[in-house]
């Protein structure tokens, strides 16, 4: 599966390495799985670092590297075009760009935690729980 990582998995898989969403973090970035990240949830993730844990940057740097090592990173569009009615949908504005960087990706679905992307009935992609993708082969 072709998915796109949103911030709070990245978030979680960072700060609590055993959890369920480091699991499928890591899962998704090996094969036969193709992880993408997009460039508005790296500086979302600095933003909430710098803000709520600043004596964790170096780990984030860390992770930061390994990261860009095992995923793609994709720009994040102009919010034209493809996907603009259904971002309706999306209630938190500051994920309408991470939807439209998974539209233009291409991606099979978007590995989340976001209530507001998993109520948002969007079906494509299709909006997936840590623990779903546990489950997914």
């Amino acid at each position: 599966m072709r998915c796109l990582i949103d911030t709070n998995i990245l978030i979680s898989a960072a700060l609590f390495p055993d959890s369920v969403p480091a699991r499928a973090f890591m899962k998704a970035v090996s094969p036969p799985h193709d992880a993408v990240v997009c460039d508005y949830s790296l500086d979302e993730m600095r933003r909430v670092y710098n803000r709520k844990f600043p004596h964790k940057i170096s780990d984030f740097e860390r992770f930061l590297s390994l990261l860009t090592l095992s995923v793609e990173i994709v720009s994040t569009p102009e919010e034209t075009g493809e996907g603009v009615r259904d971002k309706q949908k999306i209630r938190d504005l500051n994920d309408r760009p991470i939807y439209l960087a998974a539209l233009a990706a291409g991606v099979d679905g978007i590995l989340t935690g976001d209530k507001d992307f998993l109520d948002s009935g969007i079906t494509h992609p299709r909006m997936i729980t840590s623990a779903e993708f546990m489950r997914v082969d």
